[in-house]
């Protein structure tokens, strides 16, 4: 009899080895510590940096160009594309270097020019830029289509969120903005708030880009019904019943008096045990998750196996214990 019985022993053992060891995997540093993790976003304060002057409009290769010369009806050129080269080629002027010049620059030079080759003594050169291929702005992350927005002399954050159809469900209300010639990432709060809105829709200029990036979420592990990723609420704190509900609740198995919350602090990771059926009837508080926390429900051993093996696992760890307790073992 003894030899049936050590195999139902050992099964048991092992279960709780196994279930011993499901603490000790949460335990201890989390990524190397010159990784940057938990990094939060602080919106950019300096006006100068969110409304600075609107640049001079640079002329590039593949520019469309018309160009003007007050009072003149007889030296109207058709519009002209910039070549590949950066130069366009213009009656009695020849080749005119255009890359990369500012359009006032482009006006002056054209202008020497005409005045140099005879045509005009003091010629009053206008240019106006149609097509501009390379005055984009690079919107990527979480939008609706990311692309490349044409922008001509500048356009607002809203204005180019709109051209690509607007943020996603998972998109977070923080926007960072990569300028040329900023150090740092510009970082906008498009608050919720519709009398604040107008002060985060600052403008947009070409060379920019802007990445909306996803809203922090909650990992959901162990004896839920549904584990997953679950994003946090982009405008209200969220709580781990709030979590929890979207998890479908837990399981019969779930050992709800010891359920972690697992978070990384710096490069550390911190773990906190909770009662969540204290927090079911309003006994604890119920706490606020952050991004990028672990929600972790440990099973209970003899539930478990229960729900592994049903009805006959039941009679066969009662009548186990039976015998074991009648025969003293």
């Amino acid at each position: 009899m003894t030899y049936h019985i050590k195999p139902a022993i050992t099964a048991l053992l092992l279960c709780l080895m196994l279930g011993g060891s499901a603490h000790a995997q949460f335990n201890g540093p989390g990524l190397p510590p010159d990784s940057p993790v938990n990094l939060p976003l602080t919106p950019t304060t300096d006006m100068a940096i969110l409304y600075p002057p609107a640049p001079d409009l640079n002329i590039g290769q593949g520019d469309l160009i018309a160009i003007h010369i007050f009072g003149a009806q007889d030296y109207l050129p058709s519009d002209v594309r910039v070549s590949v080269d950066g130069t366009i080629q213009l009656p009695f002027v020849g080749l005119v270097q255009m890359d990369g010049i500012t359009v006032h620059a482009a006006e002056n030079l054209i202008a020497r020019r005409l005045i140099a080759a005879g045509i005009y003594k003091e010629p009053q050169v206008s240019i106006q830029i149609i097509e501009a291929p390379n005055h984009v702005v690079n919107v990527m992350g979480e939008v609706r289509t990311p692309s490349l927005v044409p922008v001509l002399g500048h356009r607002t954050l809203l204005e180019v969120l709109s051209v690509c159809g607007g943020l996603t469900p998972a998109a977070s209300h923080y926007i960072t903005i990569q300028r040329p010639g900023v150090a740092g990432p510009i970082v906008v709060n498009l608050s919720t708030d519709p009398a604040k809105s107008p002060r985060s829709d600052v403008p947009i200029f070409a060379g920019d880009t802007v990445i909306a990036s996803r809203i922090g979420s909650v990992y959901v592990i162990g004896a839920f019904k549904v584990q997953g990723i679950f994003p946090l609420s982009p405008s209200s704190p969220t709580t781990l019943m709030q979590v929890m509900a979207l998890a479908g609740g837990p399981n019969f198995e779930g050992n709800k008096n010891d359920t972690r919350i697992i978070r990384t602090i710096g490069n550390q990771r911190k773990e906190v045990k909770v009662d969540i059926k204290r927090i079911m009837y309003g006994k604890d508080p119920d706490p606020k998750l952050e991004a990028d926390d672990i929600v972790f429900l440990p099973s209970g051993i003899i539930k478990s196996a229960i729900k592994s093996g049903g009805i006959p696992t039941l009679l066969g760890i009662a009548s186990l214990a039976a015998y074991l307790s009648t025969n003293g073992l």
